[in-house]
This record gives structure tokens, sequence and C-alpha cells, in this order.
């Protein structure tokens, strides 16, 4: 099928533009018509994602499917997938049609509602397949017009400090990523990123107002991208965005957010900061090293203190971005498969907590961990999956999170073992804040007058969560397709990173040693 890569990011926008365009919204016969169709829409663009991956190739660690062309005043329009993004696709074309689902009760401006989600589905697909530097930065900012529209529109009581926190958060810290981009194209004179990671970027020390920079060049364009992609994670310290974000946030916002807008900044490490600017991940590598190791830590401890569902699950999404941040840095195959890895659960967990807490915040209407307890009596399918889930988010064996988290731990183990030491004391902490939450809300004698009537969960809630328990079980049980399909490309990434940081210290040592000749 030709330009299925096309198809596939721009049907939920064309989607989007029917619904405003065509329909009416107001009265519950067109609410109910826009619900459905950008069901139908997400659906179908899941469908049609399946194909690009059963056209993939793991072998080729090139970019596959590649379409390009002339688009507005010039600009190159180039679309391709590789071993890296190609998952990251089907991530998102899965998670949308449950967002989508778990948005069926929702009543105020209900066609905008679905316009927002599928325009956000389109950038959001479009960041993973740009191959084009100002594609990709269209896209990448894109995103955060809609998603600042959700929560400022349809979130809780202070969605408009959250919204504004978070838009200003994500573009200042992508204000240097342009500047970068700049540079990058006076330097290499293209914007074309298969070119641009074939280009080898100046990396001798260079003197920038005063201050000695080792690495030059690469390593101020390491620094300008990773500002950006650190806040979209987010990384510690800039992540104090997040857990606002989320907790005014509606429970479809916060799906998206966790399982898919936090994985742009991670896929940028991998696309722009690991192979583009070597020597500045070698000169940065350790310290973000460390810094994900307290993020993991502190944030940890910072969720064991939380009241509110949504903070706690939010700063545990911080705490499992540090592993991600880990295992890319640590720059072996077992921390960036590892890494990838750890980023597609993350997508599956997290999206299914948020939905659990959704499950009953829609029958109480209060997320305070105080108002619940004993609902195993009351919702015993509601409990299973719970506990289900909050053992995955615990990295139990048998479910994609102890995958993802061993794989990162053992890279980094080979890189730095203090660094392991610590981050691995990460996973006894989630286990204490993810089984505090649990034992909370759902074990215990039901003692709550107001929860003497609580239902359990619906058809429609139970068809939700299936498909995010067969892929949480599916890649515990048997990530071999996952790890096959990332490994050819991962391992040339490590190769090329490799080769050209022992390059550039080889270069380095041929530098003093003229000088010292001198």
């Amino acid at each position: 099928m030709d330009n299925l890569l096309s198809i596939t990011t721009f049907l939920p926008a064309l989607a989007a533009l029917i619904l405003g365009v065509f329909l009416k919204g107001g009265d519950a016969a067109a609410d109910r018509n826009a619900k459905w169709l950008a069901l139908i829409a997400t659906g179908a663009t899941f469908l049609i994602s399946l194909f690009i991956l059963a056209q993939f190739d793991p072998a080729n660690t090139g970019f596959q499917m590649v379409e390009e062309g002339e688009w507005l005043l010039g600009l190159r329009y180039k679309m391709g997938v590789d071993g890296i993004s190609v998952l990251f696709v089907l991530l998102t074309t899965f998670i949308m049609p449950l967002v989508i689902a778990a948005s069926w009760e929702v009543k105020e401006r209900v066609k905008e509602y679905m316009i927002a989600f599928l325009v956000l589905e389109t950038l959001m697909l479009g960041v993973f397949m740009a191959l084009d530097l100002v594609l990709f930065y269209l896209f990448f900012e894109g995103g955060l017009i809609p998603m600042f529209l959700i929560i400022g529109i349809w979130g809780g009581k202070n969605r408009i400090y959250a919204a504004f926190k978070f838009f200003l958060y994500t573009f200042l810290g992508s204000i240097l990523m342009l500047v970068a981009m700049v540079a990058m194209y006076a330097d290499a004179g293209t914007t074309d990123i298969p070119q641009l990671l074939a280009h080898e970027f100046g990396h001798g020390d260079v003197t920038v107002l005063g201050i000695h920079v080792v690495g030059g060049l690469q390593t101020l364009l390491f620094l300008a991208f990773f500002a950006s992609f650190a806040v979209k994670m987010p990384m510690w310290p800039v992540h104090t965005w997040l857990p606002d974000a989320h907790v005014q946030a509606p429970t479809a916002g916060s799906v998206v957010l966790a399982s898919i807008l936090l994985k742009l900044g991670g896929y940028g490490f991998l696309r722009f900061n690991l192979p583009m600017f070597p020597v500045g991940s070698e000169v940065v590598g350790p310290v973000i090293l460390w810094m994900s190791a307290i993020a993991i830590v502190y944030t940890s401890l910072v969720a064991l203190v939380q009241e509110d569902m949504k903070k706690l699950i939010a700063y545990s999404s911080v705490a499992h971005m540090g592993y991600v941040t880990m295992g890319i840095f640590a720059a072996n195959q077992q921390g960036i498969d590892g890494a990838i890895f750890q980023m597609l659960s993350h997508g599956f967990i997290s999206g299914a907590l948020f939905l659990c807490v959704g499950v009953i915040y829609d029958r109480m209407h209060t997320r305070e961990i105080d108002a619940y307890g004993g609902l195993v009596n009351r919702m015993p399918a509601y409990a299973t999956i719970f506990l289900l889930f909050t053992m995955a988010n615990v990295g139990l064996p048998g479910t994609s999170g102890f995958i993802g988290e061993f794989l990162t731990l053992m890279g980094v183990f080979q890189v730095n073992t203090w660094i392991a030491v610590v981050a691995t004391t990460g996973v006894i902490l989630s286990a204490a804040y993810a089984l505090w939450l649990y034992r909370r809300v759902v074990m215990g004698d039901l003692v709550k007058e107001a929860l003497r009537s609580i239902s359990d969960m619906s058809r429609r809630e139970r068809a939700i969560f299936a498909p995010l328990v067969v892929m949480t079980i599916w890649m515990g049980v048997y990530p071999a397709p996952i790890l096959d399909r990332i490994g050819p490309s991962v391992e040339a990434l490590v190769e090329t990173y490799d080769d050209r940081v022992a390059a550039a210290e080889l270069d380095g040592q041929r530098v003093a040693a003229a000088e010292d000749t001198n």
C-alpha cells in the first residue's frame, strides 16, 4: 500500500475535519455520533498501522517505507520508520481507541473534545515518523496545543493553572532546541534527518562566554536538545508540571499524557542526542545517569506521602522514566533495549492505572485515597484488574514491567555499579507506594457508607481494560517479538555511537600530542 505512513498519520486529522465541518454539536444524537466517528477513526488508524508492522523488516536497520516530497514554502515532507520508531507508532494507534472509549461519559462540548484528541493523535504519530528536522519540530510543538486545550477546558478546578504550567514548561524547553536546529542546518546544510545522522558535528573543545566546553559544538547541541526532551519526559528536577497536569486533566487526557506524550522525550533522545551528538552524550552522560538515579529515589519517596491517587501515579511515572533515561545514556545494547521496552510497557501500565482511577472517580467524584477502602467487597473485578496493574507497575516477573527494568539495570550495571545500586532501591520503594495505595483503596472492610452502593465495572470498562491486560502479560511472558524488532536498530545505533566516540578520543589524543610537540 502506497503512502501507508501518511494515511496512518492523517486519518485522525481527516476525521477531526469531518467532525468540525459536517457535524453540529449540542444535542445527544450529535454527541453520540461524534463519539462513534472518533472511535471508528482511531480504530481504523490502528488497523492500518498493523500493515506498517507487517511490512516492516527488522533486519533492515535503516529507515523503511520512506515517503518524501516538497511541502509548503519549499519545506520538505519526509516520513519513515525504523526499529526504534515503529513500535511507538503502534503504541499510539493502540492506545487512542481505548482513550476514546474511556471518554464515553463526557457530556460537555463532546464534538470539540473528540476533535482535540483526533488532532493530537495525528501530531503524535507525526513525531515518530518525521524524517525532516522542520517537520519533526512542527509535529513536536503542535502537540502542545490540543493537550493544552484538553487540560484547560475539560480539566478540574485548577485546570487553567495546570494547562499554562504544562504549556510554558514544555514550550520554553523547546526554544533552545529550535536554536540548535538552526545551528545544525548552518553546519550540515540540510534538515534531512538521515543525512544529519551521517553528518559529524564538531567536537573540538571551545570557549563560550568564558566557559570551557568539552566536546564543543556537539555538547552545546546536545544540551539544547536535552533541555527540550528532559522537560517532555519529564526528568527531575523539571518534572513539577506533570503532577499538576495529571491531577487536573480528564481521565483520557491523563492516559494520553502518561502513555504516549511522555515517550516523545525518550524517543527524541534516541533519535537526536545519542546518534547525532555522541561526544556530547559521552561528556554529559554520567551526570544524566546520576540525575536519573536520584529521580527514581526522590520521586518514589514523594509518591509515598501523596493523598491524591492521580498524583501518586504521576510521581510513579517520573520514577519509571528515570529508568528510561538511565538505560538510554548507558549507551549499550541492554540499556537501550530496556529503555525502549520500558517506555512501551509503561504506556500500557500507566495508562491502565489512570483508567483505574477514572473508574472509581466516575462513581464517587473524588480521588482522595482516604475516601475509599474495602472496594474488593463491592468491586471484585475492579480489585483484580487494579491488582494486576499495581504488580506490573512494581515490576513483578511475568509482567512487562519486569523486563524493561531488568534490562535497564543490567545495562547501567555495566557502566556504573553504584548508580545501578541506587536505582535498584527504587524497585523496593515502588513496591512500598504501590502496595500502600492498593491496600488503602481496595482492601479491608467496607466501612464508609458512601461506598455501599458502588457498582463494579461495566462491560464497556472491562472491554477497555482487556487489551491492556493482554499486552502487559504477553510482553512480560514473551518479550522476544518486541526485542527482535528493536534489537538490530539498537545494535547499529550502539555500534555507530562507540565508533564515533572512539574516533573523537583518538582525534583528541592527536591534538594533545601535537600541542606537546609544539
